[in-house]
Parts: C-alpha cells; structure tokens; sequence
C-alpha cells in the first residue's frame, strides 16, 4: 500500500541505506531492485532515454529518479493523518471554483467559508471550498443561500490524499495507480 510521497533525494537516501528497493514494472510484472542493481540499470536505460523518465547526475553517471520505493524495514506504521491546508484542498477541489465551475490557477483561488466565520462557521473540511476571486468577492460573509449562489459539490474530508490522487492523473506516475486505493 502507499505510504506517502518522497523526494527523490529522501528515496535515494533510503536506497544506498539497504532500508528500501525500487519496483519497477516491466511488461507487467513487478522487479525489486537494491541500489547496486538500480545504478546499472539506470546506466543501461540512460543511453535510451523513454519521454516522462528523470535522470540526476552523479559523478560518472546518470542515476534513474525512482517513482516507486517500497521499504525493506520499519519499525511501525506513520500515523495517517491528512493535513488541513491550501495545498489539500485545491487538490480535493480540483482548482475549480466551486461556486462557478472555473478552473483556476492557484494564484487566483482563494479559501471560502461556506458558513461565514462571522456566522459562527469552523475553519474545516467541511466548511471550506475552493473559490475564485471574483465569487469569493460577490458572496463575502454572507452564506450561499443569501448570497443566491449555489455550491457544485459539498464539501467533505477526503478518505485519501487528494494530492497523491491528482498526481496519479499525470502520466509521469501512471505507475502508482497500482498502490493506490481508488479515489470514488
């Protein structure tokens, strides 16, 4: 099962410790590589670069940036909790107003209250949404019904990480769909 997500440094680092191995996928069938294997085979696929792989630069070599790390050992499970934030919510919301239905830039999306704070509403999962400027401005501290707007979705705390589900639509990481649960 997925954990979490990982820099490539932090994979690489739990790599070289023997404390992880990177799985890779070829023609469907899962392979387990330590760092030694996964040096040569980074070494191998660089001189036939495939569109969507990253390489960093070492000394002598290009090294494969791993997509899936699985660890070798650990001690328990990290506590799963997700994080109550911008980043969150614009993924749970999928940039879209949720007043207006446009999909926006994260620089022109701002955080709404549902019930307005001034009317006693909770800064939570399920009293905020994403919004645009120009809605956020046309409903101010007013709730949607007085402000005649209607919501496109309710909103609600995720069950998984909006964000590790919305990276899975890019087709760098088409690879972890296999390890994630589905998002309905």
């Amino acid at each position: 099962m997925a954990i979490r997500v990982i820099s490539v440094r932090r994979s690489l680092t739990l790599l070289y410790r023997q404390c992880a191995e990177v799985i890779g996928n070829e023609d469907g069938t899962f392979i387990s590589y330590d760092f030694d294997s996964w040096c040569e085979l980074s070494q191998l696929t660089s001189l036939e670069k495939q569109p969507g792989e990253e390489y960093i630069q070492a000394v002598d070599f290009e090294l494969q940036a791993p997509r899936i790390v699985r660890l070798t050992r650990f001690d328990r499970m990290p506590a799963q909790s997700l994080r109550f934030n911008r980043k969150n919510l614009f993924a749970r919301d999928d940039h879209t107003c949720q007043y207006c239905g446009k999909t926006e830039p994260t620089n022109k999306l701002s955080l709404d209250h549902v019930i307005p704070r001034s009317h006693g509403g909770p800064t939570t999962w399920e009293n905020i949404v994403c919004c645009c400027l120009k809605c956020n401005s046309r409903k101010g501290g007013r709730t949607p019904k007085q402000a005649h707007m209607g919501l496109l979705n309710d909103p609600v705390k995720p069950r998984f990480n909006p964000v590790m589900i919305a990276s899975a639509d890019d087709p760098r990481y088409e690879c972890w769909k296999t390890f994630l649960p589905a998002a309905g």
